[in-house]
């Protein structure tokens, strides 16, 4: 049998033909395939899959769900992402008050976050940074250079006090399994914070993003206090704004609750001898980069300085030295305007709220944190409550138990249950004593008191240390009673003690937006000299002068004309007209000859493609004889003389045409020959010649 051609094999996974049975190889007769048969285009949109699209939708859902919640978006519980959570809970287990190796921590952590070191390093080093929860000692980098950490194993941390006072409680706290099952790790902290907007986030996830900005932690308490204050009135408004490390100045009108974005200024002080300082940075940016982006646009010769100084070391100092003869007020907003000493950050409210992603703002997140301020600070009360009545039941059973001699009660018993049953029986008068029912734990505890402590016991002093139960246990009730108001001393607490501590570092003020074009304006000088050429790299004469973001309108004798870029060096060949910055709005008056006949037209130039030729008049044998901005009054023409011509000199009134488009032909002055032609009666104007020269008849 004949082998079939390349282009005749059969694809893989080709169903046999002849009803499921192989032909025989040495069957000569057997038929081809029926080509009828075959299957139809697959169309992915329209047909149904198979398991392998379900497959990959799943991984790929499994991934997105786990990028979101376990990696990229902090949570609106504690505003912590969980790499942050990990490293907080792995420096509490370890916490002792003294300074830890931080790859120790990082070492620690990796037994609850499944990734690598370097990782839980960094974001470890970024939490330092931000203040608030961990201490460092050592290299841990410098926000305003850039410059990075010291490596993790030549540097130290610890908890700061308000994070190891105000974000643990093992009693209060959900557990689950960490990622191999051999530890636990908490779902959420019970945070009594507003972390998420004290630290601000940054992620990127599958399918979405978030940006919060940071805010001050003191104004955050005392809008917390506002809200627990809101009664039957209606809700305050929080205006809370962001608060950045670096400090700077900030514009918030676009901010809008945590959901827009605000611009951001380096703070610039003008010093004596022509120099200006910069003291605060715009958040993200460093003195690197600031200085990189001054030194493009000196480059540029956008920026009037001659000389650039970093001095920055705990604060930012960069000083500018301005050329000779410079405006430091010009300085100044040259460099807002060409330079990093502005930018602008996007902030998105996008967090997790019972492990699903939500978009909020920050007025509600703050409501969100105050509710669940409240829930902390109920359930640590009602667990102190516990406690204190179980030390109040165990004292009062011991009292009674010494006091009563009770314990003399089981000398004689034989038996475990017998004893259990004396002093059951021993304790039974004195029930109404207690606050709850007698267990056997409550057994097992006055049993387990020792002899020494029965022969030294004070009934004085245990007597003394049951009323200061009872009055503890006052209060608490009371608070419970009054959680607000306990809340509020919680938070007036906390600002006392850290308000000289977190100072507000960004000052809110309004931009005036700089004007790029007006700040430039003068950038460029165009001239022209003596061999045809015209430009900003040419000697000779200057016609202008304009700015790089300018568009330049180049005008010649015949009518030509282009819209270009301001050019280093072209070609004109002394046929230039007028060169000026292009304004498609501009309106002109001109009057060209064509074929002998003249003509005046009003027109606007319109919009122009970029480097090409374009005619005002019909074409290219045309030559203008007057073009002059806006409409004059008047127009003054005078005639070449000819045999047997009356008239000799016109005046034209161009208000008496439409504005039409720049490729109109225009209204019909004359088909005599011009000598003289002007806006205003020259020289070569006769005054006394009025019999001669009647108003010129526009067609």
């Amino acid at each position: 049998m004949a082998r079939k051609k390349k282009d005749e094999e059969p694809e893989l996974f080709e169903e046999p033909q002849n009803n499921g049975t192989i032909p025989d190889p040495g069957n000569e007769e057997t038929p081809a395939p029926d080509t009828a048969s075959e299957t139809e285009e697959f169309t992915p949109l329209h047909d149904e899959h198979g398991p392998l699209k379900s497959l990959v939708d799943f991984n790929f859902l499994q991934y997105a769900s786990y990028v979101i919640c376990d990696r990229a978006i902090p949570a609106l519980e504690d505003g912590l992402k969980p790499v942050q959570r990990r490293i907080l809970h792995a420096l509490k287990e370890k916490d002792d008050g003294r300074f830890i190796k931080v790859a120790n921590i990082v070492g620690h952590t990796m037994q609850y976050h499944p990734h690598g070191d370097a990782s839980i390093a960094d974001a470890l080093v970024t939490l330092t940074n931000k203040r608030y929860l961990i201490e460092g000692q050592g290299n841990f980098g410098n926000l305003f250079t850039g410059d990075r950490a010291a490596a993790s194993r030549y540097i130290e941390c610890r908890l700061t006090p308000l994070a190891r006072n105000e974000i643990f409680n093992k009693e209060l706290t959900e557990w689950i399994a960490s990622y191999d099952g051999r530890n636990k790790e908490p779902v959420t902290l019970p945070c009594k914070l507003p972390l998420m907007l004290m630290l601000g986030a940054d992620g990127i996830a599958v399918g979405l993003s978030t940006s919060i900005l940071p805010h001050n932690f003191i104004e955050l308490l005392e809008a917390q206090i506002e809200i627990l204050r809101e009664k039957k009135r209606s809700p305050v408004e929080l205006n809370l704004l962001p608060d950045f490390q670096t400090g700077g100045l900030m514009d918030v009108s676009e901010y809008n609750k945590g959901n827009g974005k605000v611009k951001l200024r380096a703070k610039i002080e003008p010093r004596k001898n022509n120099r200006v300082v910069i003291t605060a940075l715009p958040h993200g940016v460093t003195t690197e980069s600031l200085t990189n982006s001054i030194e493009d646009a000196v480059k540029k010769k956008k920026v009037p300085v001659r000389a650039i100084d970093d001095f920055t070391a705990e604060k930012v100092e960069i000083e500018l030295t301005l050329t000779q003869g410079a405006s430091q007020e010009k300085a100044i907003e040259t460099l807002y305007a060409f330079t990093k000493c502005e930018t602008s950050v996007s902030s998105r409210l996008i967090c997790l709220r019972n492990n699903r992603p939500v978009e909020m703002n920050v007025d509600e997140v703050l409501r969100e944190n105050v509710q669940q301020l409240l829930r902390i600070l109920d359930g640590e009360l009602k667990l102190k409550q516990a406690k204190l009545l179980d030390d109040f039941h165990n004292k009062t059973l011991v009292q009674i138990f010494v006091e009563n001699r009770i314990y003399k009660k089981i000398e004689q018993c034989r038996t475990y249950e017998a004893v259990y049953k004396a002093i059951y029986k021993g304790l039974d008068p004195f029930k109404n004593q207690l606050k709850r029912a007698i267990v056997d734990d409550d057994i097992e505890m006055l049993l387990g008191v020792r002899i020494k402590r029965i022969s030294l016991f004070d009934i004085e002093k245990n007597r003394k240390d049951i009323e200061a139960i009872l009055a503890e246990l006052d209060q608490v009730e009371k608070d419970l009673k009054g959680l607000n108001g306990y809340t509020i001393r919680y938070i007036k607490r906390l600002i006392k003690e850290y308000k000289d501590q977190y100072p507000r570092r960004t000052e809110s003020t309004s931009f005036k937006e700089a004007d790029v074009r007006e700040l430039t304006a003068s950038e460029l000088s165009i001239k022209q000299d003596e061999n045809g050429y015209i430009g900003t790299n040419v000697k000779g004469e200057e016609i202008l002068q304009c700015s790089s973001l300018d568009k330049l309108l180049i005008i010649l004798k015949n009518g030509q004309y282009k819209v270009i870029q301001p050019p280093e060096k072209i070609f004109v060949d002394g046929n230039l007209e007028r060169v000026e910055i292009y304004d498609r709005d501009k309106q002109y008056t001109c009057v060209y000859t064509d074929a002998r006949i003249t003509y005046l037209k009003r027109f606007k130039i319109g919009g122009a493609i970029m480097n090409r030729e374009y005619y005002m008049s019909l074409g290219e044998k045309s030559k203008l004889k007057l073009l002059v901005d806006g409409t004059p009054e008047s127009i003054y023409v005078k005639y070449n003389p000819a045999k047997g011509q009356r008239i000799h000199q016109q005046k034209f009134t161009p208000s008496d045409i439409a504005v039409k488009s720049v490729k109109s032909r225009g209204n019909r002055m004359t088909t005599k020959s011009i000598k003289y032609i002007g806006t205003e009666p020259g020289r070569w104007w006769d005054p006394d010649d009025a019999g001669a020269m009647p108003e010129g008849v526009l067609l």
